[in-house]
């Protein structure tokens, strides 16, 4: 059975014997929240004396508690649960995490039901971003299980989820500001049609079904796609992506989606890797690590439901969204170990591993970026090494970034979206000599793996940027927070929807965007970037 997410800014009333209700908040918030604002999700269930001796038995975790306390107030029917009591300055405020965990286990999945989140205006979108993770598209069950979702997921039929919102604390009395509910459902759907990407295995998610969903967010955009596939690419000079997709049955593809709206003086291009699935190539990886491997689409899939999202809320300058797709097959015509490439950049690259082909892709889109699409922003994102789980853990994205001030905001914007981000090292001087090669331009491939791996990997995409490129290049490398267990979370749209939040029309998302200064360039020259101006710090930061 479908769900269909709805967000509303106001509390609508209910009854539970007819929609069961999940009420979750911080404690405090939840102990100063007035019951004639509660009671049209209780009445005539449940009384204020019930509701508050039910608060009064939440025992939320301090450091390092990560779960909800929960109490069952009336049947199953209602329940109420309280975030961790403690966050630290590397996570976010909403709790995100635990909002998502909440909304799996306190809700029974069965017909329509309400969730009320009580919380600041500034948890707000991270808040519906993570109960949308709690909501997965993709299911190929032929029959339902407990919660009711089987293989008919697809169908007309379907329930709903409404999710509303108390504002408490500082914003106690309140009403989400105009166009919030707008931004939650935009993201809601962008984040779940990034999972679904994601949980579809190969057999239904190869280049040609993703090429589709291209297609049909275009069309719902009323923007013309641009797809370079097969063996056009080798003609155009797309080495990489063609050498890493060319032994699949269906072949490899770059496809750009470009929003290009009046009065626009700036040009931003969202990269992402999408390769739909990823044997090692030749170098083929064993039994246990090939498994999962569908989701080495993420950063593409996450970068087709952020720009939608971007777009649809209207978005002030020009924004691209360049897709490079393949399958790392194995086949007659696949790329050997020792083979060598030009890529987009003119750049040619020796292969000593065939199962380092995520950078390749993206060396030839974000070359594309610049000398295509003269963008001043490139942003790239990838399922690119299992590093960065090492590196900055299963829950943060790592970014790697040519400009300090874009670093912090990335941090900022994963603070505020829910998406956390973490930096690394950036360092090429340090660590671009990783892949010296005696007979082309560089190898794909470290010599040290144990020398900042994650580092390095986004440095090789950097060089077909251009180490001398004037504008601002960020690298998010999302190969753990891309997936939790064996589901797709959709992570990379809340964070792109936040990062560029200035840029939107939507009040919210310009509440939420850190001030990110762009520096328009109109030359492509080889000067350095230049110095970051100082930004005033907001109280969150």
């Amino acid at each position: 059975m479908a769900v269909e997410l709805k967000f509303s800014g106001s509390v609508s009333q209910t009854d539970p014997i007819d929609q069961a209700c999940l009420i979750i908040g911080q404690l405090e918030h939840l102990k100063e929240a007035d019951f004639s604002e509660l009671q049209n999700k209780l009445q005539p269930r449940v009384v204020e004396e019930t509701f508050q001796a039910a608060v009064n038995l939440l025992r939320p975790p301090g450091v390092p508690g990560t779960g909800c306390s929960v109490c069952s107030v009336w049947l199953n029917k209602v329940v109420v649960a309280a975030l961790p009591r403690c966050v630290s300055r590397h996570n976010s405020d909403a709790r995100p995490h635990a909002i998502t965990k909440a909304v799996v286990s306190g809700l029974r999945g069965r017909g329509d039901e309400v969730i009320l989140v009580v919380c600041q205006e500034k948890e707000a979108f991270a808040s519906a971003c993570a109960i949308a993770r709690a909501y997965p598209l993709f299911n190929e069950k032929s029959v339902a299980g407990d919660t009711g979702e089987g293989k008919d997921t697809t169908s007309a039929k379907s329930r709903t989820v409404t999710v509303e919102f108390l504002l408490a604390g500082s914003d106690k009395g309140k009403k989400l500001m105009a166009g919030a509910e707008a931004a939650m459902a935009a993201a809601a759907d962008g984040i779940r049609l990034a999972a679904r990407i994601v949980d579809a295995p190969c057999n239904m998610m190869h280049t040609d079904a993703f090429l589709e969903l291209v297609r049909a967010a275009a069309k719902r955009l009323h923007i013309k796609p641009v797809i370079v596939q097969g063996e056009s690419l080798e003609k155009k000079g797309f080495g990489g992506i063609y050498g890493v997709g060319k032994a699949a049955v269906h072949q490899p593809a770059l496809a750009v989606l470009s929003h290009t709206p009046e009065g626009a003086t700036k040009s931003i291009a969202w990269v992402g890797k999408g390769i739909v699935y990823d044997t090692g190539g030749l170098c083929i990886k064993d039994r246990l690590h090939m498994v999962g491997m569908k989701r080495d689409c993420g950063g593409a899939a996450a970068i087709l439901g952020a720009f939608e999202a971007a777009v649809s809320l209207g978005f002030n300058e020009n924004l691209h969204a360049v897709f490079c797709l393949a399958e790392n097959a194995v086949g007659p015509v696949a790329t050997r170990p020792d083979d060598i490439h030009t890529l987009y950049s003119g750049k040619t690259v020796e292969i000593n591993n065939t199962d380092a082909e995520g950078r390749l892709v993206l060396g030839d889109g974000v070359a594309y970026a610049r000398k295509d699409l003269k963008a001043d922003v490139v942003v790239d994102m990838a399922t690119l090494t299992g590093a960065q789980g090492i590196s900055t853990g299963r829950f943060h994205a790592a970014v790697l970034t040519n400009n300090e001030e874009w670093e912090h905001s990335c941090a900022i914007a994963g603070r505020r979206s829910g998406d956390l981000v973490f930096p690394l090292p950036y360092s090429p001087e340090l660590h671009f000599g990783e892949f010296n090669s005696a007979v082309a331009d560089m190898k794909n491939s470290v010599a040290d793996r144990s020398n900042a791996q994650s580092s390095c990997a986004g440095l090789f995409i950097h060089a077909h940027l251009g180490f001398d490129y004037p504008g601002v290049w960020v690298h998010l490398d999302i190969a753990a927070p891309c997936h939790a267990g064996e589901r797709a979370t959709g992570y990379g749209v809340a964070v792109l929807m936040t990062l560029f939040g200035q840029s939107s029309k939507n009040p919210l998302l310009q509440f939420l965007g850190p001030e990110c200064e762009i520096a328009v360039d109109d030359s492509d020259s080889d000067a350095k970037p230049p110095p970051s101006k100082k930004r005033k710090a907001r109280k969150d930061e």
